[in-house]
């Protein structure tokens, strides 16, 4: 078995193949095969590892297009016409966001949400103020949005600044959700570190004991924000990976329209 180290990293070696010589395709099971030009001779190597393959797993896309003379001139307008499609389609979570932030050093993460509010201000949601998503956007206030919609081959980025909501309009929100969704609100100390799952149900049901018959107001460490677009840019899957992607910029309080590349 040979060995091959390149910028600190050892792998083995399974064989060392010429590009002439490889077969069309690889059925590999659970091993993920690799290619590393070692040589101006266009030797390959081949080498193992623990993860799946899966380069044949793919579909086409081919239900709709999008060209710049079917979208409306302001993003939101368009969006609200994709969205309440997403909605009309009966999608199982038609809101769920794809929310990615950073800290101030650029680390990024990213989590689904849920949108609860959309309109000419922009894209709102709520979660907690201690939160790993919540420190990221004190350290840096702009994020970045996806919904993704594959049973219609659409997808919608959006990016800008956030903002926290007032404490006006959490309030209204928060009396909107379930009572066990009040309370969970109050029991979890999201991203924080737990020792089981029995210490956060010990806190729920503390809570639960705590709000019984009263009115559960929200905690002050929850809350809104909101997303103030300044990009907005609508995907339509086409087939053979020419998809339509037509983004919309805000320069100068206008929105530019434009075409870009799959």
């Amino acid at each position: 078995m040979l060995q091959y180290k390149k910028q600190g990293v050892e792998v083995e070696i399974i064989t060392p193949v010429r590009v002439e010589q490889l077969p069309a395709t690889f059925v590999s099971g659970l091993m993920l095969l690799c290619y590393f030009r070692a040589t101006e001779s266009k030797d390959v190597i081949i080498f193992s590892g623990t993860m799946g393959d899966y380069v044949q797993l793919r579909r086409e896309y081919m239900l709709k297009s999008l060209r710049k003379t079917d979208v409306l001139p302001n993003p939101f307008e368009q969006f609200d016409i994709w969205f309440k499609e997403a909605v009309n389609a009966k999608l199982p979570d038609p809101n769920a966001i794809t929310l990615a932030t950073s800290t101030f050093e650029g680390r990024p993460s990213a989590r689904v949400v849920l949108m609860k509010h959309y309109d000419s201000d922009g894209i709102a949601f709520f979660t907690n103020y201690e939160s790993r998503k919540a420190r990221n956007l004190l350290q840096n206030p702009y994020a970045a949005m996806v919904f993704f919609w594959p049973e219609l081959e659409r997808q919608v980025r959006i990016e800008g600044k956030v903002s926290r909501v007032s404490e006006q309009q959490s309030d209204r929100y928060f009396q909107t959700r379930p009572e066990g969704s009040k309370i969970g609100a109050w029991a979890s100390p999201q991203s924080s570190v737990i020792p089981n799952r029995r210490y956060l149900e010990q806190l729920h049901a503390d809570f639960m004991e705590e709000f019984q018959g009263t009115t559960i107001k929200r905690p002050p460490n929850w809350g809104g924000y909101i997303l103030q677009p300044a990009l907005f840019e609508f995907w339509q899957g086409r087939e053979n990976r020419l998809h339509d992607r037509i983004q919309y910029s805000l320069v100068n309080e206008k929105w530019l329209i434009e075409r870009l590349a799959p």
